[in-house]
């Protein structure tokens, strides 16, 4: 099936070359037959931009269904927006990036409709003025703006059929009256987020497998209420506030384990339970100056962020037989796991506009983060003995970022511009621990200093051939829960480790562009980490820096530093329109070479090092290289002449390719989707991995003899039916959405 789809995806892509050299060449002398075409897709500076009000993809759309349909874009997993050739892509709005938790920004992406987007940029390598983190993306949402008084909005309701039953509604309203503009949208949903396992790892003596099932139930509510007003012709004030809620209470993890070793086989069943809620709210309050005729402004934010998660698990092992029986309980931990984040935010930019074409911006920004996680950790040990183990922590973690730049942006001609800029960040960071288990652990302090250079080229050859290339360095700090020294425990001999220790890594990204016509396009990327962050995993006896060695033989996932790697990708891609728009695609095919080369024998943690069978000391390595091919494809089919019934197609392809963790196996994804426009109403139907197909599997085998392996199921097949409403007057004034001042903290609240 794989060989047939993508001989079919290669003919399309010879079909639309004909009919584009086909279009080429007709002429038509019937001024009333002339059919203007607005281009969808073009180039522009440093960022590209996908017009999606000029697209028929967009009504009846969520806003995570758009992205995933727009070109250069992909969502792997469901849940993580990717720029093709580059780690996670950041969402901005109107140029403001958004403030949620990570989990809380898919689901309001996936609950607010889509309709009123006018266009989507993709910065594949961002300028200095951005506050962003490692090699990644900026996907700026520019919403419609028009310039009528009155009152609109939109309700969408839909429901998902996977291995479980979801829902989700939205509604959303937008009122203007003269200097006024209110927005305000809320939305929620509930569903259960399903998973199968298989986790296997040992060597040609021991062994330890762990297979179940695990289920999530999460109900969230948020939205968002914008006021912006005009104070002067030259001035604007505007508050935001954002909130989100989650609960996901009674999630479950039900694993089977079977442990080998010389002494015989083990049997057990590890049964989780776990409650947690979380809460995301962000203020922020923007003023906007224009100085002069010719576009240069004063911006000012301020802004506050709370994040709260609470989290309780209760941790039970059951001894079983090779029937699977569940029998005395063994043992029970207790986990109560806390996180509080509160950040402050300033920033402030300028930017000058001159006649002959040059635009310098220069600006600074403030960011105060504080975190306090009291954990607890109490474990109950009955068999073979009543033992009582109590581990709590209280860390607190203090962060002060300082950031200013300057860029210069110069229009030297017709065909050739530039822009360069550089960044200074200075990190100041206090890391205490009330019960560390070591010295080293109680004061962690980290102060450091990074200049980071910026550099874009974009040349014209002519008005069908544009040339660009652009470099960025960029610093990638750990998340605030990583660096929480804590355990999360998935059975008794597997667990990830946080670590306070890890540090910020280094990121260098060079990228040339090459675009034909603003239709097709070739993109060489190559992006160098330094100190990679990410989980290791660590198996074996563990043995202390004294010499005592634990008689048991565990799995940790250890959150660490992990060496250096590169990135080197090719692609190549058409976006384009044929056949009266009739057939709207998108295809990108390219190669990607990953080189990995890093190693660690000790737990940063706790100093331990880990003994095989034969009582030598083992370390996990990853110095393997691989080259994957990448495909995807959007195809959006007109039905009728009167453009009310729309066919989607749309496929994407992962070969495997070599990750820290190990070898990840191919994914791929074929979606379809059916839409009916009814005047103000959608109906659609998306049927979703129509061949199961998009399933992670992880290989390692590491010259030791360890192994480890990884399967995970999230279900991803599923049928989603949704019904989308547009009322009131639809020549609103979008409200002006201000310019956010978190940056790097939202992806950091995880």
């Amino acid at each position: 099936m794989k060989r047939i789809i993508f001989a079919i995806i290669i003919l399309s892509g010879i079909c639309a070359y004909a009919q584009e050299k086909k279009s080429d060449t007709a002429k038509t002398k019937n001024i009333e037959g002339i059919t203007i075409t607005k281009q969808i897709f073009k180039k522009q500076s440093d960022r590209f931009v996908y017009d999606v009000a000029a697209s028929p993809v967009a009504k009846g759309n969520t806003t995570f269904d758009l992205l995933k349909q727009t070109p250069l874009l992909s969502a792997i997993d469901d849940r993580t927006l990717k720029i093709a050739g580059k780690n996670n892509a950041l969402i901005y709005i109107n140029g403001r990036k958004t403030n949620m938790d990570s989990d809380a920004l898919v689901q309001f992406l996936k609950n607010t409709p889509a309709e009123n987007i006018q266009k989507i940029e993709v910065i594949t390598v961002p300028g200095s003025e951005y506050q962003v983190e490692s090699s990644d993306g900026i996907i700026n949402i520019v919403l419609k703006k028009k310039m009528s008084n009155g009152f609109n909005g939109n309700m969408r309701m839909s429901n998902t059929q996977t291995k479980y039953n979801a829902s989700q509604a939205s509604f959303s309203v937008n009122y203007r009256k003269d200097k006024l503009g209110i927005s305000s949208s809320l939305s929620g949903g509930e569903e259960i987020q399903p998973q199968y396992y298989i986790l296997r790892n040992g060597n040609s003596k021991s062994s330890n497998e762990s297979v179940g099932t695990s289920d999530n139930p999460n109900r969230n509510i948020g939205g968002y209420l914008n006021i912006d007003y005009q104070l002067t012709d030259k001035s604007n004030l505007a508050l935001s506030w954002n909130t989100w809620a989650n609960k996901n209470y009674d999630s479950t993890v039900d694993l089977f384990n079977t442990i080998k070793n010389e002494n015989g086989t083990r049997y057990t069943w590890s049964k989780n339970r776990e409650d947690a809620r979380s809460y995301n709210n962000s203020l922020n309050l923007n003023y906007e100056l224009k100085t002069d005729s010719l576009g240069s402004k004063l911006n000012i934010n301020t802004a506050y962020l709370n994040y709260k998660r609470f989290r309780s698990v209760d941790n039970r092992t059951y001894l079983s037989n090779i029937n699977r029986n569940v029998l005395d309980m063994s043992q029970q931990t207790f986990q109560n796991l806390p996180q509080i984040i509160n950040n402050f935010s300033g920033m402030l930019d300028y930017i000058q506009k001159f006649k002959d074409d040059l635009t310098i911006s220069l600006g600074g920004n403030y960011n105060k983060t504080k975190t306090d996680n009291d954990t607890k950790n109490e474990t109950y040990f009955y068999i073979p003995t009543n033992l009582t183990k109590s581990t709590p922590n209280h860390f607190i973690y203090d962060e002060n970022i300082y950031g200013m730049y300057v860029t210069a942006e110069k229009k030297f001609s017709d065909k050739f511009s530039g822009k360069i800029g550089i960044r200074y960040e200075i990190t100041n960071s206090l890391g205490t621990s009330d019960n560390a288990p070591t010295i080293a652990l109680q004061r962690i302090e980290r102060n450091y200093n990074n200049l980071l250079p910026y550099a874009n080229f974009n040349y014209t050859i002519n008005e069908k051939n544009n040339i660009s290339y652009s470099f960025s360095s960029r610093m990638r700090r750990p998340s605030f829960w990583q660096i929480n020294p804590v355990k999360n425990i998935l059975t008794d001999d597997n667990y990830t480790q946080n670590n306070p220790f890890v540090k910020a890594s280094s990121i260098y990204n060079q990228e040339l562009t090459y675009v034909y016509k603003d239709s097709y396009f070739l993109i060489l990327n190559h992006t160098f980490f330094k100190d990679v962050i990410t989980q290791v995993p660590l198996q074996g006896y563990p043995v202390a820096p004294d010499g005592t060695t634990k008689s048991r033989n565990e799995l940790r996932y250890i959150s660490t530093n992990f060496g250096n790697k590169q990135e080197m990708s090719a692609m190549i891609g058409i976006q384009k329109s044929f056949f009266k728009q009739y057939w709207t695609t998108s295809f990108n095919i390219g190669v990607q070479h990953n080189i990995n080369n890093g190693s660690l024998g000790v737990d940063p943690t706790t100093g331990e090092r880990f003994k095989n069978d034969q009582g030598q000391f083992v370390e996990y390595t990853n110095s393997l290289k691989s080259t994957s091919l990448l495909i995807q494809t959007n195809n959006t089919i007109r039905l009728d002449k009167n453009k009310t019934w729309f066919l989607g197609v749309n496929y994407f392809f992962v070969d495997k390719q070599q990750i820290e963790l190990g070898l990840l196996k191919n994914l791929m994804s074929l979606d379809l989707n059916l839409k009916k426009n009814w005047n103000d109403w959608t109906f659609a139907i998306n049927v979703n991995d129509v061949f199961r197909t998009n399933i992670i599997e992880i290989t390692d085998y590491q010259t030791n003899g360890n192994y480890n392996y990884v399967y995970q199921n999230r279900y991803p097949r599923g049928i989603i039916i949704s019904f989308t409403y547009n009322f009131g007057n639809k020549k609103v004034k979008k409200v002006r959405d201000i310019e956010g001042v978190f940056k790097d903290i939202k992806s950091r609240t995880k």
